[in-house]
């Protein structure tokens, strides 16, 4: 990727997950080649509700919480989103976390 700002090349990440699938803040920064930026990548996520076309809704933590439902507009747009994708979710954890789970690959 050759935009050199990161927040766009996690957005560049989240587009590309599948509808059906989520994944974790950990693995988009390791896919980065920034293993130890998860918490950057949860920044980006918090200040992208304004773009439509980023899933936010679509990146949870490493252990399949809903740990950015907060920044989210009304108590559980999060989980709505994720469950109106078919993803089951239960006391804001996503069940059958490793069958939903995608792996993002960026080409560097």
């Amino acid at each position: 990727m050759e935009n050199d700002n990161f927040f766009e090349r996690v957005y560049a990440i989240v587009r590309l997950i599948p509808y059906g699938k989520v994944t974790s803040y950990g693995a988009i920064a390791k896919a980065l080649g920034t293993a130890r930026s998860a918490r950057m990548v949860g920044w980006a996520m918090n200040a992208s509700h304004h773009l439509e076309d980023v899933p936010a809704h679509r990146v949870v933590n490493r252990n399949g919480l809903l740990t950015g439902k907060l920044h989210f507009d009304g108590t559980n747009l999060m989980q709505q989103l994720l469950e109106n994708e078919g993803i089951v979710v239960i006391d804001n954890q996503i069940k059958d976390f490793e069958v939903v789970f995608w792996i993002p690959k960026v080409e560097v």
